[in-house]
């Protein structure tokens, strides 16, 4: 039987994914801004080294460690990069974890499934002699088929890998296939399973809720789902969702608009009126059925996140 947990771990990725945004980019000084932030609203770790810049990434990883000693931080790696041994050993004295990326799709290097789970399985054992907490990602879990998948996956936790992470790259999938991929993971492995969607359908945020209905310890989010394309799932619709559906978080939720606000302004990306959650009409009652009884049309009480709403008088 499946223990179904309710405290999600949540991994911040703005400070990764959210620079793959069109037109974003944040100095050291904006990141560690974005970095108090999440400490502050008690996010429990944030991912901050992308596997394109690893070795430039740690520089600002090690500062975070220095200032903002609590705040768990991580990072991915690729396990075909030429450089990976010395990425490794470089990430194993400056962050508190790290994930070793194998793209399980056969369009990406390396190319042949047997070689795939054989280079995981060695870079993973070489990372575990340098750090204890190393877990995997397998990007385009959603595109590939299940049996590669379980194989590569119970591969790497025999090596000892401590979590598994899934990737709906490219965010084509659904919550009715994210919710049987998860349960099937969680049936086979006692390790942690994190998810990570995208929003190119409009799904991330769902899928995210149908991977936690499945059994996964973890999350992927960005504040305003920021990230790639468009984007990954949201933080604030997140954490929120799962509050409301009996699930812990440990993230302070009044702390939610003021970290929406922030990154909308570092990053220049403008939020919609209409966001859920965080959006400045959420609150905004304008049709006069509504306004004698509001919070009936609310989905959340205002006090949970520190707003209040507007009523439009007839």
């Amino acid at each position: 039987m499946i223990d179904h947990p309710k405290k999600i771990r949540i991994r911040d990725s703005t400070l990764r994914e959210g620079l793959d945004t069109p037109r974003v980019s944040f100095s050291p000084e904006q990141k560690l801004r974005i970095a108090t932030l999440l400490d502050e609203a008690d996010v429990g770790e944030i991912e901050i080294v992308a596997p394109s810049r690893v070795l430039q990434d740690l520089e600002f990883a090690r500062r975070v460690r220095d200032e903002i000693p609590r705040l768990i931080t991580s990072g991915l790696i690729y396990s075909y990069n030429p450089r990976s041994r010395e990425e490794i050993k470089e990430a194993s004295g400056s962050l508190h974890r790290f994930d070793i990326l194998m793209p399980v799709s056969e369009r990406r290097e390396p190319f042949n499934r047997s070689t795939k789970v054989a280079l995981l399985a060695e870079v993973l054992a070489f990372s575990l002699s340098h750090h204890p907490e190393v877990g995997v990602g397998f990007p385009h879990s959603t595109q590939t088929d299940l049996q590669f998948l379980l194989e590569i996956s119970h591969r790497a936790v025999k090596e000892g890998a401590t979590r598994l992470t899934i990737y709906d790259t490219n965010g084509s999938a659904d919550p009715f296939s994210v919710h049987a991929l998860v349960t099937r993971l969680r049936s086979e492995f006692e390790v942690p399973v994190y998810f990570h969607g995208h929003n190119d359908l409009g799904l991330a945020t769902v899928n995210a809720l149908a991977a936690v209905r499945g059994g996964a310890h973890g999350l992927d989010v960005t504040v305003n789902g920021l990230g790639d394309r468009a984007g990954n799932a949201s933080l604030e619709q997140v954490v929120l969702a799962l509050h409301l559906g009996g699930f812990q978080t440990g993230v302070t939720l009044r702390n939610l608009k003021k970290m929406s606000e922030v990154v909308e302004k570092e990053s220049g990306v403008p939020m919609s009126k209409l966001a859920p959650v965080v959006g400045e009409f959420i609150l905004h009652h304008k049709s006069p059925s509504h306004l004698k009884d509001p919070d009936l049309f609310e989905a959340f009480d205002p006090k949970i996140v520190g707003m209040e709403r507007t009523l439009d008088q007839p």
